[in-house]
């Protein structure tokens, strides 16, 4: 369990793991008691640490004032968000573990390369850990596969995102402070893709701009010149298609431009992760809170 503060400098925040020290283990419960006898989250202490080492002084301790207060901080612990699961039908046996709260650690093995390839980055560029292992029909060929990956991956974020209290929802990576950093238009040499994603409940995925590429026909000699020619578009968008029913969530993936395969499912993978990346980020403004009028998402 994780509990995360605010410093007495503003803006300031750490996180401390329950166990991990025993002196701000007893300030944490010191806190926590005095919230349930006052209803008023409110402790100011002292920590001491040596810095010395760390700047190459002498020994010289650093007397830090921490101040917990539930209006501009996280002041409750932080749930652990992760899932596991296992998926087993006629066509496909998957198990997966994901914890979104991770550090972009992957253990991928579907038995398709390429599509391995795809997950592994995306876990990378979410800053999630990722676990999926599948076996599939593959002697059919890569569609159940890929799709069933889609839907479990869709129900592993579902369960870890749980009630979505406290979470921005909306995953589109722009930074207000700056209109030109839009972190979900993700560019691969000649191609630019956008994501935008939103944990809204709602089930529906946006595909504009591939349509012309998703069920074009491959030629022999296409199959035969690497797995990003194999691995056509439309199995993408059953990817795609797969996680957004699952995670109930709307999912808008557009191709802006950009003809080589290889590049354009893989801006699609980055720009989806980069938009996963910012909806499940918790919003410090609205810790515990749900982001909707409506009461449920």
């Amino acid at each position: 369990m994780e509990i995360k503060r605010s410093a007495a400098v503003p803006g300031c925040e750490f996180t401390h793991r329950l166990g991990a020290c025993p002196l701000l283990d007893s300030l944490w419960r010191r806190d926590a008691a005095r919230t349930r006898r006052r209803g008023r989250p409110r402790y100011t202490g002292h920590v001491t640490f040596n810095s010395g080492a760390m700047f190459g002084f002498g020994p010289r301790p650093l007397r830090l004032r921490l101040f917990f207060c539930r209006p501009f901080c996280f002041n409750l612990p932080v749930k652990s968000r992760k899932s596991s699961l296992k998926r087993h039908t006629k066509e496909t046996r998957i198990s997966i573990r994901l914890n979104l709260d991770g550090k972009g650690k992957a253990d991928i093995r579907t038995g398709i390369p390429f599509f391995d390839h795809m997950l592994t980055l995306f876990a990378k560029h979410a800053t999630v850990d990722l676990t999926l292992h599948c076996d599939g029909d593959l002697e059919v060929d890569a569609h159940h596969t890929v799709e069933d990956c889609g839907i479990a991956l869709g129900q592993a974020f579902a369960t870890a995102l749980g009630d979505k209290r406290g979470i921005r929802r909306y995953g589109h990576g722009f930074d207000p402070r700056n209109p030109f950093t839009g972190e979900a238009y993700v560019p691969m040499d000649e191609c630019l893709c956008r994501a935008v994603v939103d944990f809204s409940g709602r089930a529906h995925l946006a595909w504009r701009g591939l349509n012309e590429h998703a069920y074009k026909n491959i030629s022999a000699r296409e199959k035969n010149q690497d797995m990003s020619s194999t691995f056509r578009f439309g199995l993408a968008r059953e990817f795609f298609q797969g996680f957004a029913n699952e995670a109930r969530c709307n999912l808008h993936l557009e191709l802006l431009y950009g003809d080589e395969p290889h590049h354009i499912v893989e801006g699609l993978f980055k720009s989806f992760a980069r938009a996963v990346d910012a909806a499940r980020q918790h919003d410090p403004r609205i810790a515990g809170v749900l982001p909707s009028t409506k009461g449920k998402l």
